[in-house]
């Protein structure tokens, strides 16, 4: 419970690093009590696309992955990030990844974020 708790925050700070970041990258709110519920929310749902279609999608684009030597990652995690945008409109949560490139830049910045934050938060 506790490493779920970690990486939640850490994909919380990671995607508000890059909505401050990169323009294109959008989240919307009221207030900041309701920016940061919604922060919290698409961390959620960031958590799950990573946990549940990241491992299939790695695994179907293995030769391209050994291809690349692990530079498709980057397309990868572009694609969840997307995913995570998808989702998160149809949940009706103010979240939003304005294209294919701005998306691989968003993912380079909040693997980058996340794995600080992580190795920062996790200390036993």
């Amino acid at each position: 419970m506790k490493t779920f708790l970690i990486k939640t925050l850490a994909n919380a700070a990671a995607l508000a690093v890059a909505v401050w970041l990169i323009p294109d990258v959008g989240l919307t709110g009221h207030d900041n009590a309701d920016k940061a519920v919604t922060l919290l929310l698409v961390a959620l749902i960031f958590g799950v696309v990573n946990f549940i279609v990241k491992p299939l999608v790695q695994l179907l684009s293995l030769p391209l992955l050994v291809l690349t030597l692990g530079l498709f990652t980057l397309v990868i995690n572009a694609l969840m990030l997307m995913l995570t945008s998808w989702i998160a409109d149809k949940a009706d949560l103010s979240f939003h990844v304005d294209g294919f490139w701005t998306a691989v830049l968003g993912g380079l910045v909040i693997s980058i974020v996340s794995w600080a934050t992580s190795m920062a938060l996790d200390r036993d």
